[in-house]
C-alpha cells in the first residue's frame, strides 16, 4: 500500500516540505486544488524531491479542457521524470457554472468524454496516432507538430479519477487508471457498493482489481495525547455533519439506516447553526466514518477495515516526532 501525505500550498515552503516528506518514507505528495492552482505547487516540489509521487487530489477537469489539461499533466510528469499521479474530479454544477464559469452537463458521461479525449491526446503525443476524437462535448481533431511535445520519451502520467457514485464508479473503472474515493465512506459502503461497482466496470474494460489503483484516505481523529485526540475528533464530527449536507452522500448514511440524518443536518445548516450540526454526529456515527484513537491504534484498524481492498492511502499526525512517524508509515504500508 502506498501512503500519501496531503499539504496546503505554501509556494515559498513546499520545496522543503516535500523534501522532508519524502525523506520520511512518504510515497507520495497530495495538492488538492482549492484556493490555489495544484500544478504549480506539485512542479515547485518536483524540483526539490527526486522519489515522491506528485498527486493531484484532485485537479478540478471541468474548469479545464481535454487539451489544456493533458499540457499541465504532460509537461509536470516529464519535468518531474514520471512521478505525477493525475487525479481528476468534477466537482459539483454552481462552482463549474458560476465560479469557473465553464459548461456542465451529464457530469459522468461528460467525464467519460474528457479522459477519451484525453486518452486521444496522449495517444496522437506518446504513440504517434493521429488526432481524430469527436464527441458530443469534446472534439479534438487539430494537432500540428508545432504544438506537439517533443519530450515524450517517458511515459504518459496515470490517470485517477475522484468518485461517490456508481456512475461515475463506473466511468472511472472503464477508462482510468485508479480511482480516488470521497473520504466521506465507510467499509460497508465500499464492500457493498464501490467494489461492485468497480469490478463491473472492470470487467467491461478487460482488467483486474490488481491493475487498478484504489485510493481511499479516511478520515483519522488522532494526536500525540489525549487533549490533540479530543480536538481532532471536534474537528472531524464538524466535517462528517458537513458532507452529510451533501445530498449526493446520502446512500453513505442510507446503508447505515442514518438518512434520516442528512435531512436534520440541511436543516441546520440552512440555518446556520452549525455547533448544533456536529452534535447531531453520535459517537457510532464518527466511528463508523471516521477511524479514532492513538496513532498505532488507528493504523491498526486501518489495516483491519482496508488491507486488503485498498492501494493507496493518506495518513499524518501532527506534532509527532519523524522516528515515531516513519515507524507508523512502515507499519501501514505492511
Amino acid at each position: 500500500m502506498k501512503v500519501d501525505a496531503s499539504t496546503a500550498v505554501d509556494l515559498h515552503g513546499i520545496g522543503r516540505q516535500a523534501a522532508r516528506l519524502e525523506t520520511l518514507g512518504y510515497d507520495g505528495l497530495r495538492v488538492a486544488e482549492l484556493n490555489h492552482d495544484p500544478f504549480m505547487a506539485l512542479a515547485v516540489a518536483a524540483g526539490q524531491t527526486s522519489r515522491i509521487e506528485l498527486v493531484t487530489s484532485v485537479a478540478v477537469a471541468f474548469a479545464r479542457n481535454p487539451m489544456s489539461m493533458a499540457v499541465l499533466a504532460h509537461d509536470l510528469n516529464a519535468y518531474s521524470g514520471g512521478r505525477l499521479v493525475l487525479g481528476l474530479g468534477s466537482q459539483v454544477k454552481p462552482h463549474i457554472e458560476r465560479r469557473f464559469s465553464m459548461p456542465w452537463h451529464k457530469a459522468a458521461r461528460q467525464m467519460r468524454e474528457f479522459i477519451e479525449a484525453m486518452t486521444a491526446i496522449f495517444n496522437c503525443w506518446y504513440e504517434g496516432a493521429r488526432l481524430e476524437y469527436e464527441g458530443e462535448y469534446y472534439q479534438h481533431t487539430l494537432m500540428p507538430a508545432t504544438f506537439t511535445p517533443d519530450n515524450t520519451e517517458g511515459l504518459r502520467p496515470p490517470i485517477a479519477l475522484s468518485a461517490t457514485g456508481p456512475l461515475m464508479t463506473r466511468v472511472a473503472a472503464e477508462i482510468a487508471d485508479g480511482m480516488i474515493m470521497h473520504p466521506f465512506s465507510s467499509a460497508k459502503y465500499m464492500r457493498e457498493v464501490t467494489l461492485p461497482a468497480i469490478e463491473d466496470g472492470l470487467q467491461t474494460s478487460g482488467r483486474s482489481l490488481s491493475e487498478f489503483e484504489l485510493d481511499y484516505a479516511p478520515l483519522i481523529a488522532t494526536g500525540v495525547n489525549e487533549e490533540s485526540i479530543v480536538r481532532a475528533i471536534a474537528t472531524i464530527r464538524d466535517r462528517i455533519a458537513f458532507y452529510g449536507c451533501t445530498v449526493a452522500y446520502r446512500p453513505v448514511l442510507e446503508i447505515h439506516g442514518w438518512g434520516e440524518l442528512q435531512d436534520e443536518l440541511i436543516s441546520l445548516n440552512r440555518q446556520h447553526r452549525r455547533d448544533e450540526m456536529s452534535r447531531l454526529i453520535s459517537d457510532e456515527v464518527l466511528e463508523t466514518l471516521a477511524i479514532v484513537g492513538d496513532p498505532r491504534s488507528v493504523v491498526k484498524r486501518m489495516r483491519e477495515r482496508f488491507g486488503g481492498l485498498i492501494s493507496r492511502t493518506g495518513f499524518a499526525v501532527p506534532n509527532i516526532s519523524d522516528d515515531e512517524l516513519g515507524s507508523l508509515l512502515e507499519l501501514l504500508r505492511s
